[in-house]
Parts: C-alpha cells; sequence; structure tokens
C-alpha cells in the first residue's frame, strides 16, 4: 500500500457502520456462522484485491443490513457521518427488493448499477461462494454456482478481471465438488 492510500484510509472510521452491521449477528447463513462475519469477509475481500475508497468500504460492512434486517430504522445509518448518504445510497443499490426476483435484481446491477455496486456484488459473491464450501445442499449448491455464472460471471468480467478469475475458480470448485456427492 502507498503511502498516498495509506493517508486515505486514515480518516475512514468503519466503527460506527460496523457496530450497525452487528444487527446481523443473529442471522444465520446456508454455510453456517452470520451474516455479521459475511459483511466483515465482504471488506476484506475489497480491501484484498485493492479497493480502499471509504464509500465503498462502509456499504460492505452494511450491504446486507436493509434487507436482513426489514425492521431497521435507516435514519441509523444515514446520520453516521458526511458520507453516510452515499452509503446508504449504495447499500441501496445492492439490496433485493421484495418484488424482484433473484434474476431481476442481480440483472438490474448488471445493467444500471455504478461501478462501486458492481464491485461490491462482485466481492459479496466470492464471499458466498466462499461459503457455499460448507453447504451440504446439493441442489442450493448447483442453483448457487449456476446462478453466479449466469449473472454474476458478466458483472466480474466487466468491473475486475482478477476477481473475475477467483470466481472462475470457485465456480470449477463447486462443480468438481458436485461431481463428487
Amino acid at each position: 500500500m502507498t503511502t498516498e492510500e495509506m493517508l486515505r484510509l486514515k480518516g475512514t472510521f468503519l466503527a460506527p457502520y460496523m457496530q450497525l452491521a452487528t444487527a446481523l449477528i443473529g442471522k444465520v447463513r446456508d454455510g453456517g456462522g452470520n451474516m455479521f462475519r459475511h459483511q466483515i469477509d465482504t471488506m476484506a475481500t475489497l480491501i484484498d484485491y485493492g479497493y480502499i475508497d471509504s464509500i465503498l468500504l462502509k456499504a460492505s460492512v452494511v450491504h446486507d443490513l436493509l434487507e436482513d434486517v426489514p425492521e431497521f430504522n435507516h435514519n441509523l445509518l444515514l446520520s453516521i457521518d458526511f458520507e453516510s448518504p452515499a452509503v446508504y445510497d449504495l447499500v441501496l443499490e445492492v439490496t433485493r427488493f421484495p418484488e424482484e426476483t433473484k434474476g431481476e435484481f442481480l440483472t438490474r446491477i448488471y445493467e444500471s448499477g455504478s461501478r462501486p455496486a458492481k464491485i461490491l456484488k462482485v466481492a459479496d459473491r466470492i464471499s458466498n461462494m466462499i461459503s457455499l464450501g460448507f453447504v451440504i445442499n446439493r441442489e442450493f449448491i448447483h442453483r448457487y454456482t449456476e446462478e453466479t455464472v449466469r449473472y454474476i460471471f458478466p458483472i466480474a468480467e466487466e468491473v475486475d478481471k482478477a476477481m473475475f478469475s477467483e470466481l472462475q475458480s470457485l465456480v470449477e470448485s463447486r462443480r468438481k465438488f458436485l461431481s463428487f456427492m
């Protein structure tokens, strides 16, 4: 990391966002663990790929909050800091609304999502695909893997070739696992 990048991150305060994300601790994932840890994993994936934009990192920490905690008071998110409105807007972009099918949701991100929304969605899917290694439901693994190929591959190929490559490897791994099940 360069000195300039470290200076850009120096003023990024994630703790208030992380505190809000603790509302996801009780939300269990199919692959084990909880949704709070998934938020942190998604942020770690972004950092791993060199993304240091404060709005993107903050949004990654709370990206499932509106979708998975319907009673959440969004004003808490909007009042954290001067970047909160932009963080909220990004979270809304990657939030699946009740009236949307999964295909419609992912197509919306591909067709009209901002570059940060697409990057966040790809990092989110990398975290999900890694967790898929702990899932034992063959049908779910197959469906989720094929959904990744159909909807997420085009997004990843557009925004980050290295992330795309990791997703390809994860899909190959899941398919290999399914062939042995």
